[in-house]
C-alpha cells in the first residue's frame, strides 16, 4: 500500500475543510502534504485524523499545515439544537468553558442561554 493510499482519509478531510494551497507528493514512501487551513481547529483535525492512522509519531507522512487565520480558534455557525456548553464540548472537549464563546461573542450575543441557527461565533483561542 502506498503512502498516499495509506492516508487517502487526510486527502478527503483536506479536501472537505477546502484546505488551500495544498500541495500532495510522495517520495520514498514518505507522503508529503502542504496546504493552509483556515483556522487552528482545521489544522487540529487534520492532526488528528493524521494520528489515528500512523500514529502519534508517523515516519511515513511530512504535513507543513499553516493556519490562515490565527485571531480565533475556528468560527462555528449556529444549528438547531445547539447551546454554547454544546459548542464548547466541541470545540475544547469541555462544556463548562461556554463562557470564553460567550465573552467573544457579546457583540451578537446578550445572554449565554439565548443563540439562534446561523449565527456566526467565534470560537476563541483558549
Amino acid at each position: 500500500m502506498t503512502a498516499k493510499a495509506k492516508y487517502q482519509d487526510v486527502l478527503d478531510l483536506g479536501e472537505a475543510l477546502k484546505i488551500q494551497n495544498g500541495d500532495v507528493s510522495e517520495e520514498n514512501g514518505v507522503l508529503k502534504v502542504k496546504g493552509t487551513a483556515k483556522t487552528q481547529y482545521d489544522k487540529n483535525q487534520l492532526w488528528d485524523k493524521i494520528k489515528a492512522i500512523g500514529g502519534d509519531n508517523p515516519t511515513d507522512i511530512m504535513a507543513n499545515i499553516s493556519v490562515e487565520d490565527t485571531s480565533v480558534f475556528h468560527r462555528h455557525t449556529v444549528k438547531s439544537g445547539d447551546t454554547l456548553g454544546k459548542i464548547a464540548k466541541q470545540y475544547y472537549g469541555d462544556a463548562s468553558k461556554y463562557q470564553a464563546i460567550f465573552k467573544a461573542n457579546t457583540d451578537i450575543l446578550k445572554n449565554p442561554d439565548v443563540i439562534y441557527p446561523d449565527q456566526e461565533l467565534v470560537i476563541p483561542n483558549l
